[in-house]
């Protein structure tokens, strides 16, 4: 399976990168991980390419935006420049963000943070072994309970 990269920031409020990497280690006790930190979500897309150019072959970029419209464009920014570095080193890259917003509160935020980050490198790792598709059209969230097919 090779290598997986780990990309957080420090302007997140929980560390989804442990979370991330717990569930990875116990799903593919044997791969390789590596973790860069960077200070806010810009500097994501070096931290991605940094871990890319080390042999990271698959990557989980953990991204968190506070609620103004300055965190949501530095989002978009973000986001944007990890869709072109997937392209241009044909590395996978799995966008996880949280959005301050999308709370009522800081538990329920610490819930969804470590819901998302888990089942997106349960994602990750189901994607790499070729099982993703069994998935499809299941309702599967992350961050939040499944919502199941519609039947």
């Amino acid at each position: 399976m090779g290598c997986i990269g780990v990309v957080d920031t420090t302007f997140a409020r929980v560390d989804m990168a442990s979370e991330a990497i717990d569930e990875i280690r116990s799903l593919a006790p044997d791969v390789q991980i590596k973790r860069i930190t960077v200070p806010g979500i810009k500097n994501s897309v070096w931290g991605a390419k940094k871990l890319a150019e080390e042999g990271c072959t698959a990557l989980l970029v953990l991204g968190w935006v506070g609620p103004s419209l300055t965190d949501k464009l530095s989002y978009l920014a973000m986001s944007i420049g990890l869709i072109e570095l997937q392209i241009h080193m044909d590395v996978l890259i799995l966008d996880v963000t949280v959005h301050e917003d999308e709370a009522s509160g800081e538990q329920e935020l610490k819930a969804i943070a470590i819901d998302r980050a888990r089942k997106h490198a349960r994602n990750l790792i189901a994607l790499l072994r070729g099982d993703l598709t069994r998935f499809a059209g299941m309702g599967l969230r992350q961050g939040r309970p499944d919502v199941g097919p519609i039947i």
